[in-house]
């Protein structure tokens, strides 16, 4: 596959820009057909495990969030396909699937092999970055049938929902008694939200009511029992509704579905540079550091840092116009990312991982588990080394069907993007240093909208028209 099929990246740190390109070319190695174990973009995106190819409902949502960038050389929601295909009669989607059989795989700490529901989350996603209102229309019907599933098989009485804790894939996170988990019930809510948002793309008001109306009673719900005014956190509750004491890294997907009011989010956030919970040197530990289960070699979900849940952290700073914060937590991730793959110690070979330290350079470990973390595991990394790239550490924010590229410019550097592929449009946006000052060059097939802000003082939207064009920003 040519390396100028994808989007390129501008950006003055090459170490970044060469990540963000081997991970591109990596790619391939894990497209595979299941039923031959051959390389194939026919095949879907599996890390193989022992021999076996298994396709990860987590994995393959939030691996779709970077396969956008793709142009189109991967197909991003192949693998979400590959869940909704195997809906069964009553709406139940399983978490896990062998690819060679096609079965369902359940575990005894969890027997419906429920996972955490966030399909909607990615769909709307895809719609922006593809403008197909097609496929909304036509996924519609399954996404109904699998929440309808998880309304009648997992609410409580409460109006909260009661899943094994095993459902969020934090294996070993020291959730113990936990019965009301805070990430189930909070993708619950974003899960609900953005099926209301999807209702709205599609004009339907009495389904874009129905989950609005789901979401905000969740909302209150979670509110009003999960949070600790003391701890300034989101805690699981046991089956008594008794808030359990640890602070995981769970406590945070409320940021991403919205349901701090100010005051909550403020203390919340604060954990995130407190180098006594969450603030550690490379962020984010899955536990709280003043837990008295933290080990600082990671130990699974007792400490290390996992690059979907960063992710997701992150992406719930934004909700709270938190971009500087997000930025910089994105870079110091990245440094970290960087650290582990050219590791100074030369007799140590690097790579990528599925967990990291979370005080200093290198991968995690977990005693009696050699094969923890995997190594170049892709389907996590993308989200850091491309998504988070594009959107977070460049700026931009792409919506195709709003026809909106918004960059959002916390210093100005030498940066951005050529050749990305928005449908049959193609734009460049970079910014540079000329003899008349900080100039932004864009280079469009079409016309679009592209709003800058720059370091919080400037803001403007402006109509791109086709061709090139540039703009000085002190003339803004």
């Amino acid at each position: 596959m040519n390396k100028k099929d994808f989007p390129k990246i501008h950006f003055y740190d090459q170490d970044f820009v060469d990540i963000y390109d081997k991970t591109w070319n990596w790619l391939q190695d894990y497209w595979i057909d299941p039923a031959t174990g051959d390389q194939s973009l026919d095949g879907y995106f599996i890390y193989p495990t022992n021999g076996e190819f298994i396709l990860d409902q987590a994995e393959s949502i939030f691996s779709s969030f970077f396969l956008v960038y793709s142009n189109r050389n991967y197909p991003a929601s192949k693998n979400i396909d590959y869940f909704y295909e195997r809906q069964e009669e009553n709406g139940a989607i399983r978490w896990k699937y062998d690819a060679k059989t096609n079965k369902p795989i359940t575990e005894k700490n969890n027997p419906e092999g429920v996972g955490l529901p966030l399909f909607a989350w990615a769909e709307f996603n895809l719609y922006h970055k593809s403008a197909n209102k097609r496929r909304i229309k036509d996924v519609m019907p399954i996404l109904q049938k699998y929440m309808d599933w998880l309304e009648r098989t997992f609410k409580m009485q409460n109006g909260l929902y009661a899943v094994p804790p095993e459902s969020s894939s934090m294996f070993n996170a020291p959730r113990k008694g936990a019965y009301y988990t805070v990430d189930f019930n909070s993708c619950m809510a974003i899960n609900a939200a953005h099926m209301s948002a999807l209702g709205d793309i599609l004009n339907d008001k009495d389904l874009s009511f129905q989950y609005k109306k789901m979401y905000f009673s969740l909302k209150t719900r979670i509110n009003s029992l999960m949070w600790d005014p003391e701890t300034g956190f989101y805690h699981d509750l046991d089956k008594n509704e008794q808030r359990l004491p640890q602070k995981t890294i769970a406590g945070f997907w409320p940021l991403m579905a919205e349901l701090p009011n100010a005051d909550k989010a403020e203390q919340l956030i604060a954990h995130l540079s407190n180098p006594k919970t969450f603030g550690t040197e490379h962020p984010f530990p899955s536990l709280s550091a003043d837990s008295p289960d933290f080990k600082e070699s990671g130990e699974g979900y007792k400490g290390s840092v996992f690059p979907q849940l960063n992710f997701m952290v992150i992406k719930g700073l934004e909700k709270y116009q938190q971009y500087g914060f997000a930025r910089e937590c994105a870079i110091r991730h990245l440094y970290f990312i960087l650290e582990a793959l050219s590791p100074a110690d030369t007799k140590q070979k690097g790579d990528l991982y599925e967990a990291y330290l979370p005080r200093k350079e290198g991968p995690a470990s977990l005693f009696r588990m050699p094969s923890f973390p995997k190594k170049r595991h892709l389907h996590s990394m993308g989200l850091s080394t491309i998504a988070l790239m594009i959107e977070n550490v460049i700026g931009l924010n792409i919506s195709l069907p709003r026809k909106t590229v918004d960059w959002i410019i916390p210093n100005l550097e030498i940066m951005g993007i050529e050749k990305l592929s928005l449908k049959r449009n193609l734009i460049t946006i970079l910014s540079n240093k000329s003899t008349r000052g900080w100039e932004i060059q864009m280079e469009s097939e079409k016309l679009y909208y592209f709003t800058i802000n720059i370091l919080d003082q400037k803001k403007k939207t402006l109509p791109i028209p086709s061709g090139k064009c540039s703009m000085l920003i002190d003339k803004l």
